[in-house]
Parts: structure tokens; sequence; C-alpha cells
């Protein structure tokens, strides 16, 4: 039987930060559900297929393979057998990923890719509705959140160490938003499961949410 631990919250809560650490620690498989938008994406750019062909989005996201495991211990994408780590990060990826991963179709394909590679492998998933839409059934579910303030300093920290000038006003507000957004949105909103640990990680360091999560497993 394959163990599965979902982790669900806001933005800037450290999900994959958080979700990664774990995996590493317990030997599971971090999927990336990001990565592998980028993946289907890279699939539909190569069928020719413009981010506004929206019908055509719905068939031959159908006929991808996506899939995601790991070599001398880096995460490795697969796209129909192909490993694409080198080529899922380019902004005309990324351009595709975000017009086609809202397409329906191409979020049940995707779910229905996740939950296969749950079935066959111990995971550990992060996103906004891993633990209600893609995996109810894992055996740990986690709703990882952090006060609004607390966020928008994880984020102003991460961009300014990276030289880039922000406002801290304008990035809480952002996180806000955001939150309202996927809290509303039509389609697998952002909410806690019934039968998920909420962890607020405001006052606690990255080890401290780790540990705290891995003795949910024990």
């Amino acid at each position: 039987m394959t163990y599965n631990i979902a982790i669900d919250g806001p933005a800037g809560a450290g999900k994959s930060t958080i979700a990664k650490k774990i995996a590493k620690k317990l030997g599971y498989i971090y999927v990336d559900t990001g990565a592998m938008y980028r993946a289907m994406a890279l699939y539909l750019l190569r069928e020719q297929i413009e981010p506004s062909e929206t019908e055509k989005i719905n068939v031959k996201c159908m006929e991808a393979d996506i899939s995601i495991g790991y070599e001398n211990g880096e995460q490795i994408v697969y796209l129909n057998g192909e490993n694409v780590n080198g080529l899922i990060r380019t902004e005309e990826v990324g351009n595709m990923a975000s017009a086609s991963s809202p397409n329906p179709n191409v979020r049940k394909k995707m779910v229905h890719l996740q939950q296969k590679l749950a079935a066959s492998e111990n995971v550990v998933m992060d996103g906004r509705d891993i633990g209600t839409c893609v995996l109810p059934n894992a055996q740990v579910k986690v709703y990882l959140t952090a006060d609004s303030r607390v966020r928008a300093g994880r984020r102003y920290d991460e961009l300014t160490q990276k030289g880039i000038s922000c406002d801290f006003d304008t990035i809480e507000k952002d996180i806000i938003e955001r939150d309202r957004q996927d809290m509303t949105r039509e389609i697998s909103p952002l909410k806690q499961a019934e039968d998920a640990k909420v962890i607020d990680s405001s006052h606690m360091t990255i080890d401290e949410v780790v540990d705290a999560i891995i003795a949910l497993v024990h």
C-alpha cells in the first residue's frame, strides 16, 4: 500500500519548502504539480496549439502522459517517457501553462495523472485542493497556514535577498487578494479538508513544521 501526504494552504505558507523537506526525510516522491502543468504546456506547444485554441487543448491534453520520478536524487519530469527538465522553464512554456491550466479538461487530466502517481508511489503533494480533490484518501492531510503579514514578510525577504525592489504593503495586499481568488474560484477552491490537521506556521521555523508533520505521519 502506498502512503500519501497532502498539504494544502494559502500562498506564502511555505507548502513547497515544507513538502520537499518531508519527502527527502521520508524517502518519498515530492510531486511538483506546477512542473507537471508546465510539461503539459510543452506538449501542447509541440502540437502547435495556440493558448487561445480551447477546443484543441480540450482534445489534445488527453493524449499526454506526464509523471515524476527521481534519478540520482534529482526530480525528473517525464513527458511521454522523455525527461523534459531542461525544457519546461522557458517563458514560452510558462505562458502556455498559465493559459492552459485553468482549462477544466487539462485539470481533469492532471488530477488523473497525479492520482495515478500517488497510487503507485509514496508521495508528498502540496497545493490548494490536494486533500479535498486530488488525494481525498490521503493518510495524512495538513492545512498549512500563516498570518498574511507573516507570509508577506517572507515574500518580502525572499525578493529583497534577490535584489528585487518591492513594497511590503503591496505584497500583503496581493496575498490577501490571491487568498480571496483561491477560496472563491469555481473549480476546486482552496479550503480545509474536514479531516485535515491545521498547522499555523506564523511563529514556527521550517524544521518545527517539518517535525510536526512527520510526527503526524508516525
